[in-house]
């Protein structure tokens, strides 16, 4: 997707996407705060500027790495870190995203927008004087002194009201024609005589609603009426509150003959796919709001929270290392919601193994701000929705209604981390089943763990759930790692390697260009020649189950749920092989150079440096999670004790994995308004159609 023109981007760069575009951010940000970082050292405690970069990638990465104990670096550059866990995060970046779309709407529709907001000022104008001009009518049906002409229109009014017999003809010549043009304009265009359209462009509408009015012979209800008929005729009959005015309905667009699967829409014209993103830029601004707020919130209320409970309850964990107790909680909660796993206090969160409220408090910021976000956001704008409709009149705030419905029934058109009903319950239930194993079997697998069993039983059930939940992406541990049994530790590999997951195949799952964006189109231009014949078989089958998971509307026919839940066991299928396929080449090939990079380091010590736990670090970068073995006499991450070759590559590693989890260039909810994105999805659809077709014939 060419976000800026091509004419501007050079030719032997690689493509102006999403992917490119935040590599370039994050590469950039790395290297020029690392240079701050590394200048800001001090005297007394001077870091190299290898650790200061490393440091630098793994707080804008999320991976929480950390080569020196951060209770020794100045308060300047723990500063740094804590912003760097922010602007890196994906909350972060796709708040950005949403902006930067919305903007680029509202400049593709500069013109719309502009003539919308003229349109509601002299809305809210009419309003206002038809309010006027009702008062004034039901005080003058009893009057004690009858007003004049003049107090009861004012002067703007004169010339809508007119001044004689001769004008109030005329008036009445002027409604009855008006009322004679509507009703030829309501046979031609349909049920919504409302509707304003500009060429080529979003037509923002109101459909107000009529109001009955009493029959009355008193001369100022019918002067009242014919100033009301001198109006625009949009607004001839006012609505029942200020908050009617509503977007062009997508409901009137959208059915069951033109909605594909993952909200695929097509078989439209220019003017319904115009006004579809009109509906879309309602519900970007939307997100504008509520995703920024939700980010804001969580993490003030966070460090307020655990900063305070710190400050009175133990503040000496944070004083023995040199850090202010209300400082060390806000970093405590802005790296828990980043899901970063930097700490201020060099035992990480071991301190507080039986404080319950910092346990759970720091659960719900790493759910919130990584695994669990999509969840948490959906659950957000449904309640709003259905606040509104509870709680308000039938009229009332509709536009608002309307686009909080639209953002729940076709979420991936607008944002990348909100999914649509199926695939949210899909991602609960893996939430659940994958940190209800880790918990269980953290229980299980260190019983007659001398270093665990110490703990007391309550305070250890529960540093088992928050274990479970931190070990898949937030980076904090509750307990030294390598005092666990190995086969906790092989556990820990595990789930940090598929931490993304549940995430990234719910977005692919859901995308609009989901068969396209997995290359199994055989006319695709984008699919690649070179893969092997295995890969082709194997595509071709992924398509096949594909294809039987839905049924399209006129070009194919129902299928059975067995169909469909085939399709998508094997749609999962297809998603895991080709990430481990994706990943593991990384991972094999920084485990092979750290090894031999630190060959004298294996011969001096044997049981710290291990090839599994290198394996262990590797994975932990990669799965930007932050959890390591360690050190017996240090505090520090085990890549603390690497020489310089081997950090670098991991910060390799920790750039690449913070990537891996990204859409694709072809998701809608990243790509920016253009002719061509109107083209793309009815060019997909007829691609469908056509694969379908000759699915059928070959049967």
């Amino acid at each position: 997707m060419p976000i800026v023109p091509t004419r501007k981007w050079p030719k032997w760069a690689p493509p102006a996407n999403f992917i490119t575009l935040h590599y370039v951010y994050f590469i950039t940000s790395c290297l020029i705060a690392s240079v701050i970082f590394y200048g800001s050292s001090t005297v007394a405690f001077p870091v190299s500027y290898v650790d200061s970069l490393f440091l630098i990638i793994s707080a804008m990465t999320e991976s929480g790495l950390n080569t020196v104990n951060l209770s020794q670096i100045n308060t300047g550059q723990q500063l740094l870190l804590w912003l760097l866990m922010v602007v890196g995060s994906s909350i972060w970046v796709s708040i950005w995203t949403v902006l930067f779309r919305k903007r680029a709407f509202e400049h593709r529709f500069k013109a719309i927008v502009k003539a919308e907001r003229k349109r509601a000022l002299k809305r809210r104008e009419d309003r206002r004087t038809l309010s006027v001009l009702e008062r004034i009518r039901s005080v003058t049906k009893n009057p004690v002194v009858s007003p004049s002409r003049d107090q009861i229109l004012g002067p703007h009014m004169h010339g809508a009201a007119g001044s004689g017999r001769g004008n109030t003809t005329d008036a009445s010549r002027e409604a009855r024609s008006s009322r004679a043009e509507d009703s030829v304009n309501r046979d031609r265009e349909g049920p919504d005589p409302h509707e304003e359209q500009v060429d080529g462009h979003i037509a923002f509408a109101s459909a107000p609603r009529a109001i009955s009015n009493t029959s009355s012979h008193h001369p100022e209800d019918r002067l009242c009426r014919r100033t009301r008929r001198s109006l625009s005729a949009a607004e001839k009959d006012a609505p029942e509150d200020e908050n009617h005015d509503e977007v062009w309905s997508w409901r009137h667009i959208l059915t069951k003959q033109n909605v594909g699967p993952n909200a695929q829409f097509y078989n439209l014209s220019r003017a319904e796919r115009e006004r579809l993103g009109g509906c879309e830029y309602q519900a970007l601004k939307v997100l504008a709001v509520v995703v920024p707020l939700y980010g804001f919130l969580w993490q003030v209320l966070g460090a307020i929270g655990i900063g305070a409970w710190i400050a009175k309850n133990s503040p000496e964990a944070s004083t023995s290392n040199g850090v202010n107790p209300w400082w060390a909680g806000t970093f405590y909660a802005i790296s828990a919601f980043n899901n970063n796993g930097m700490s201020l206090i060099d035992l990480n969160m071991i301190p507080f193994q039986q404080a319950y409220y910092v346990l759970i408090t720091m659960g719900l910021l790493i759910l919130a701000g990584n695994t669990a976000y999509p969840l948490f956001l959906r659950l957000i704008i449904w309640t709003m929705w259905k606040s509104l409709e509870l709680f308000t009149k039938e009229h009332a705030f509709c536009d608002t209604k309307s686009t909080l419905e639209f953002i729940l029934k076709y979420p991936r058109r607008v944002y990348t981390n909100l999914f649509p009903s199926r695939p949210t319950w899909w991602l609960f239930f893996m939430v659940i089943l994958l940190n209800g194993t880790d918990w269980v079997l953290f229980e299980v697998l260190n019983i007659g763990n001398p270093s665990i069993e110490k703990i007391p039983l309550g305070p250890r059930i529960l540093d088992g759930l928050f274990q479970a939940i931190a070990v898949r992406s937030g980076g904090f541990y509750v307990i030294p790692i390598s005092a666990a049994y190995p086969g906790l530790q092989v556990l820990y590999t595990i789930m940090m390697y598929i931490s993304v997951y549940p995430v990234v195949i719910t977005m692919r799952h859901s995308n609009v260009y989901e068969e396209r964006s997995l290359g199994i189109y055989a006319d695709d231009p984008r699919r690649q020649n070179t893969e092997p014949p295995e890969a082709h078989s194997l595509l071709d089958n992924a398509s096949t189950a594909l294809k039987k998971t839905f049924s399209f509307q006129g070009v194919g026919v129902p299928v059975t749920p067995k169909d469909q839940t085939q399709g998508r066991i094997n749609f999962i299928s297809q998603q895991i092989r080709s990430q481990l396929a994706h990943d593991l080449s990384w991972l094999a090939l920084a485990v092979l150079i750290i090894t031999i990079s630190e060959t004298k380091h294996f011969l001096q010590d044997p049981v710290t440096f291990n090839v599994f736990n290198v394996m262990f670090e590797v994975v932990s970068a990669y799965g930007t999670v932050g959890i390591s073995v360690g050190l017996p006499d240090q505090n520090y991450s085990f890549s603390g004790a690497w020489n310089t070759g081997s950090k670098l590559v991991l910060c390799l590693v920790m750039l690449r994995g913070r990537h891996r989890g990204l859409p694709v260039a072809l998701d809608r909810a990243i790509r920016l308004p253009s002719e061509k994105l109107l083209r793309d999805e009815e060019e997909d659809h007829r691609m469908r159609a056509r694969k379908r077709s000759a699915s059928r014939a070959s049967v």
